[in-house]
Formats: C-alpha cells, structure tokens, sequence
C-alpha cells in the first residue's frame, strides 16, 4: 500500500512538471528572437531586390552577402537557417522596423552614420563599400571627371548621380529610372554611359548571369559607406552577441567566402574586412 501511494504521488509530480515545461515554452524568446538564442524563429530585415547582397529567388529562397552575413551570425545566436524569417525592410522604414520590433535586426546596405545612430544601433561595421561607377568592360572612363558629357543613370530618389555631377563632372548628363535593373539595361544598350551607386550594389548586379563579362567598376571610391546590423536602441546584449560574431566569421575565412561567392564575378576589388568600431569618415 505504501508503495503504491509513493507511485502515485510520483506520477503526480511528473504531469505537474511536464504540464509546467509544455506552458511555460522551450524557445528562450519570442519570434522576433529576443532571448538568448535557439527560440523558434528570429525575424531578420533584409532588402529583397539587391542582387548580390538580399535578394528574394524565383523559388522563394534568399541570397546575398547581407543573407550570408546574418546566416551565420544568427547561428552564433543559437538560430538554425530554418529558423530565419527573412522580412522585406524597405530603406525608408528600417529604424522603424526596428523600433516597433517588426524584427531583431537588419542586415540590408545599412551604412552607418550620425543621424541614424540617434535611433539604432549598429554592430560592425561588416563591410567597408564605396559609391562608384559602373561602365561597360571597353570604356575609356576611369574618372569620374570622364563624365562630363555623357550621360550617368542613377535610380529616382537616389542622390548618388547628382553628388558626382556636384562635385565631379557638372556637365554630366543625370538620367534617372525606375530601378537599377533599369539602369543596367540602358547601359546594356547604350542609352548611358554608366551607373552610380555604391561599389557592393553594382557587384551584386553585374554578377548576375545576363550580364556577366559585360560590366567593369570603375573603382573610384567617391565615398564612404560603412555597413553596419542594425538592432534595437540599447539592445546591448544583441549588440555584443553580434559583433562577436562578425569577428569569428572574418577569422574563420567565412567573411572573405561570401564576398567572393556574392561579388567575385564583377571583378570586386573589396576592402579588407573592417575592425569592429572602426567606421571610416
């Protein structure tokens, strides 16, 4: 008899405990990935349209440097590639997002500045990019007081062109469309003479199959552009975790594999991988 109510109570303890387990949840966080890693899924901002960098495939699956760089660094936080939630971050909304917790971090050409570090933090930077030309293998441009004269593409919206018309080439001839794509094709047909934007984003472009051979970067360098991972202001814990990780991709060779893989074919001459803090003016 004494045995049997031993047993009983035992059984007890086991349901109260599995019952304790099932309510109280095994993920470490909420779905955006705000605990300590390993949680069921970690919502990531991405740009979908960026050949090279955050690209959204025809199968539904993503590809760029931005994706490799948060694969891995969500995996040093405990996330499997399965558990990534890849969510479009449109440039505009991207302190938003993160304000709102519509995702933990961003990973999408977000170059770090001043203004933007009123509202976010950056981890990083994780690489050092640069505004520059993008002309056809046989052009005779290789400065950008070259443009005079000829007509440079930019998409609306962007300041990129009319910077190089300011302080460059101010007889250059501004032709604005619709998206980089656009651009590509004009140059393609010779309906302009280059593309500007920064260097990582014309990589990425000329890499894709249609156009691979046909593209050259000028390599100018007429800017700066730090890109960091933006997480949530005062979100120091993530911060750390991610910085770590940029640091252990870069001493693995993981860092230099995906700026080949995403930038290789566009003749990248990319800057060596930057120290973590170290944002160059």
């Amino acid at each position: 008899m004494k045995l049997r109510k031993v047993s009983a109570a035992a059984a007890t303890a086991l349901v109260l405990a599995l019952t304790a387990t099932a309510c109280g949840g095994d993920n470490g966080g909420d779905s955006n990935g705000s605990g300590s890693g390993g949680g069921d899924k970690i919502k990531i901002g991405i740009k979908y349209d960026q050949p090279g960098l955050g690209l959204k495939e025809p199968d539904g699956s993503f590809s760029g440097f931005d994706v490799d760089v948060a694969t891995y660094v969500a995996k040093e936080l405990g996330y499997e590639p399965n558990q990534i939630e890849w969510v479009e971050t449109k440039s505009a909304d991207r302190e938003n997002a993160l304000s709102r917790g519509d995702v933990k971090m961003i990973a999408a050409t977000y170059s770090i500045t001043d203004e933007r570090k009123q509202k976010v933090d950056f981890a990083g930077p994780y690489l050092l990019a640069h505004q520059d030309l993008l002309v056809k293998k046989d052009s005779d441009i290789t400065k950008a007081t070259d443009l005079n004269e000829k007509k440079l593409c930019s998409v609306a919206g962007s300041t990129s062109a009319q910077n190089v018309k300011d302080d460059f080439a101010p007889k250059a001839q501004l032709d604005q469309r619709g998206g980089y794509s656009e651009c590509l094709a004009a140059l393609q047909s010779g309906g302009v003479d280059a593309l500007t934007t920064d260097d990582s984003i014309l990589a990425g472009y000329a890499a894709q199959e249609q156009y691979k051979g046909q593209f050259k970067l000028a390599g100018l360098k007429l800017s700066n552009e730090n890109y960091g991972i933006g997480v949530k202001k005062g979100d120091k814990a993530t911060l750390d975790k991610i910085n770590a990780a940029l640091e252990k991709m870069v001493s693995d060779g993981s860092w230099e594999k995906a700026v080949k893989e995403n930038f290789g074919p566009a003749n990248y001459k990319n800057e060596p991988a930057p120290k973590i803090g170290q944002i160059v003016q």
